[in-house]
């Protein structure tokens, strides 16, 4: 579907579930590019949010693979393979990992989370150029919208 010469009364009757997939798969592929043209990857930056205290992390207390994953059960994609993520981070002395197979961030692994944090202003702005915030909260409020009509829960 594309909105080049279809009319507001048109969009109107559009599915709002095609959509939200196409923008979806859209904005996660701009953000992984975006990511790996910087040197890391989506799954290693939520790693590494994950076992902050600065972040994620409630305790900072280490995490096996099988936490990680249910931790960000909701946002991992089917191709992202926490472990071969992980076995990057253990590589550049960003995790560590103990006895019982827990990952542990190091004071390397949060230096480098803050810094790779600095990065997403500039995404976030290349995304959101030329959307006002008004525009944006609406059509926030109108996806939220959506969810609670569907019988899904707004965090």
């Amino acid at each position: 579907m594309t909105t080049q010469q279809i009319s507001d009364a048109e969009l109107a009757g559009q599915p709002a579930a095609y959509w939200t997939g196409v923008a979806y798969e859209a904005l996660i592929a701009y953000i992984r590019a975006q990511q790996t043209a910087k040197g890391y990857t989506q799954p290693q930056f939520w790693l590494l949010r994950n076992l902050s205290v600065n972040d994620i992390s409630p305790d900072g207390e280490g995490m096996t693979l099988s936490e990680l994953r249910e931790a960000m059960a909701s946002y991992l994609r089917p191709e992202d393979n926490l472990a071969a993520e992980a076995e990057v981070l253990l590589e550049r002395g960003w995790l560590t990992q103990d006895t019982e197979d827990r990952l542990w961030l190091t004071p390397e692994g949060e230096r480098a989370r803050v810094d790779l944090a600095r990065n997403a202003p500039a995404i976030r702005a290349a995304l959101h150029k030329g959307i006002d915030d008004a525009d944006y909260v609406t059509t926030v409020k109108v996806l939220h919208q959506l969810i609670r009509n569907a019988g899904g829960a707004v965090a």
